[in-house]
């Protein structure tokens, strides 16, 4: 079966060229304040929805932990909200008094039992269809291998839900340059399908501290819009 190819209009930029002054933005605000305030393990844990949110998603083993603790300069910042208990929870940050960041447990890893794994993706469900203040999922994705169909499944509940994604491919180091440009090509077709993912593609390497000032200037590009 061959791959769908990216409609006329959307070329699905890759790393492209960010504004020195929104690269600035970014970096101000990882840098600064940076708090956990709470799991939510059920939709009314919920914090109040009072400011931007950001939240992260991926498989799990995509790396989403050490992206979060790269782009804030913190070691364990993810982990520690990790702890027994909240591994089937949305973890909630504070920077500072401007965004909240969403750390989202991985999908696709259904060793917990039937009922609990239920129960999580009708969390998971609710939160991403109806939080108000929800701007971009930064969803991302393993650099090595490219969307995988369970990828797909969250991004058509975005595209239901009308909520815009931005797809991070994560361990880019990983992969010689050559390889990583098919898994690029790949994943720009693949996004074709999606109507709400956002045309810019980014690549990172936490181990190697590479791409980051770019998903720093994509969180801060919401306060502009």
């Amino acid at each position: 079966m061959s791959a769908p190819k990216a409609p006329e209009g959307v070329p699905f930029a890759i790393n492209p060229e960010t504004d020195p002054e929104l690269a600035e933005e970014g970096r101000l605000l990882f840098a600064g304040e940076v708090d956990f305030l709470l799991s939510a393990p059920e939709l009314k844990h919920l914090p109040p929805a009072d400011r931007v949110e950001i939240c992260f998603a991926g498989r799990s083993n995509v790396g989403k932990s050490s992206l979060i603790n790269a782009l804030t300069g913190r070691k364990a910042l993810a982990r520690a909200s990790n702890t027994p208990g909240r591994t089937q929870a949305l973890n909630f940050f504070a920077l500072g008094e401007r965004m909240m960041m969403v750390d989202l447990p991985g999908y696709g890893f259904a060793d917990a039992p039937k009922p609990l794994v239920e129960a999580w993706q009708r969390t998971l469900k609710g939160y991403l269809a109806g939080r108000s203040t929800l701007r971009r999922v930064f969803l991302l994705i393993d650099g090595r291998h490219g969307p995988k169909e369970v990828d797909h499944e969250i991004m058509d509940l975005l595209d239901r839900s009308a909520v815009p994604f931005q797809v991070v491919l994560t361990k880019a180091d990983k992969n010689k340059a050559a390889e990583m440009r098919k898994v690029e090509e790949r994943t720009k077709a693949a996004l074709a399908r999606h109507a709400a993912a956002f045309p810019e593609i980014l690549t990172t390497s936490s181990e190697k501290f590479e791409g980051l000032e770019r998903v720093r200037a994509a969180a801060a590009s919401l306060f502009r819009d």
